[in-house]
């Protein structure tokens, strides 16, 4: 999936899904009313916390948040203000529903004006982001100086690699984030969110799909994932806007 358009298929087949939402929640050990559409895991998702550092009051924009649940429960922790961003029009119906400030916008262009948001998060969506350093910049633009961004994605261990996405093999966050104004950037490998997902992929074929459109999606791109699972690397990155000069 790549367009909006794709989006917006899987997630009106994923709000039908309690046994997707079930799958999900319970093999990454996510909170039980945190809907997500990522594969942050609820370990991974404590890191994320602590490292962004939020404080009442202080703003989070979510960029392609989905429906919204990691930045919602990010919210609920810290009680800062969150602002989520995606280009699906149905995810960000659903983040509606449950109230709070969601717009439709793209990795490229959130729509947001310049040094807004205290902190961005972007869970496992950069690898979509075209082109790679537009996403930075645009990120870089909204953030105030001393803005902190958090990326969970993955990347290829062989950039030739062939079992895997072009949009994946293109993800190098330690060249691209200083590349688009970066500092105090950090990328850390994460082998024990790789292990959960690979547990989680693995499980996933052995629910009876049935009729169930978001179960037959999941198990359809756990078989086109896993051919090529020991290729990627999971990582964390995160960076600082530095202050202007003077």
């Amino acid at each position: 999936m790549t367009s909006a358009e794709d989006f917006d298929r899987w997630y009106a087949d994923r709000v039908s899904s309690p046994v997707a939402d079930d799958l999900v929640q319970r093999l990454l050990g996510l909170p039980p009313d945190l809907q997500s559409t990522s594969l942050l895991s609820g370990q991974g998702l404590d890191e994320v916390v602590a490292l962004l550092a939020l404080s009442p009051g202080e703003v989070l924009l979510d960029l392609a948040c989905g429906r919204g649940g990691y930045g919602r429960e990010i919210a609920q922790r810290t009680g800062c203000d969150l602002v989520g961003v995606d280009f699906s029009p149905v995810a960000i119906d659903q983040a509606l529903s449950q109230g709070g400030d969601f717009r439709v916008g793209t990795l490229t262009a959130t729509g947001l004006d310049p040094a807004t948001a205290d902190a961005v998060l972007i869970v496992d969506a950069f690898q979509f982001a075209s082109p790679k350093l537009s996403c930075l910049r645009e990120c870089l633009r909204v953030l105030r100086p001393g803005g902190r961004l958090a990326i969970t994605t993955w990347e290829a261990l062989d950039p030739e690699d062939p079992r895997l996405p072009l949009r994946m093999r293109q993800v190098d966050l330690t060249r691209q984030l200083p590349e688009a104004g970066f500092v105090d950037v950090e990328v850390t490998h994460k082998p024990d969110w790789w292990a959960i997902e690979d547990r989680f992929w693995r499980e996933s074929l052995t629910v009876e799909a049935g009729d169930d459109l978001a179960v037959q999606s999941m198990q359809e791109e756990a078989r086109r994932v896993l051919e090529g699972f020991t290729g990627r690397r999971r990582v964390l990155a995160t960076a600082t806007k530095g202050s202007p000069p003077g």
